[in-house]
């Protein structure tokens, strides 16, 4: 008993990350894919052989660039909670959803898109700080072993 699952549907499907990466530079460039990616293989002597040889590495890194070609490049609307759980080539498009023109991108949105996750990660950090970490009191206290106080080691030395 096997489930054939129609990932016809999915822009992804037998395209490859050649493929991907080659319509995603020519359309955007470099610059732009590093502005709202962050991934340092746009950056740095950016060429699509060398971007290919590190997401073919790097799956996080190659979602990360998957997804954009869907969401961004595609026009595709967002994925589903359940869907978006799953690797963007693993995710099953309804049909009625089509591809549309890509969105057009600038590096202002990118600075902004940026400054807007720095905002959201400060706040995150911020409110993780004034959470007590579970199975830990608010206040550290240190147990000091009854007997000799001035050596620390005195009980594993017997």
């Amino acid at each position: 008993m096997t489930d054939e699952i129609n990932y016809s549907n999915n822009p992804l499907h037998g395209v490859s990350l050649k493929q991907v990466v080659t319509e995603l530079a020519q359309h955007y460039g470099f610059e732009i894919l590093f502005a709202y990616l962050n991934i340092n293989c746009f950056k740095t002597k950016p060429s699509i052989d060398s971007s290919i040889k590190f997401l073919k590495k790097t799956d996080w890194a190659r979602e990360k660039v998957e997804a954009f070609y869907l969401y961004q490049y595609k026009s595709l609307p967002r994925a589903s909670a359940e869907q978006f759980e799953r690797p963007p080539r693993d995710r099953i498009v309804p049909p009625e959803q089509l591809p549309g023109p890509p969105a057009v991108l600038s590096l202002e949105d990118a600075e902004r898109l940026r400054e807007k996750r720095a905002r959201k990660a400060a706040q995150h950090d911020q409110e993780k700080s004034r959470r007590p970490t579970p199975g830990r009191s608010a206040t550290p206290t240190r147990q000091v072993p009854p007997g000799n106080d001035s050596d620390p080691w005195a009980k594993w030395r017997k």
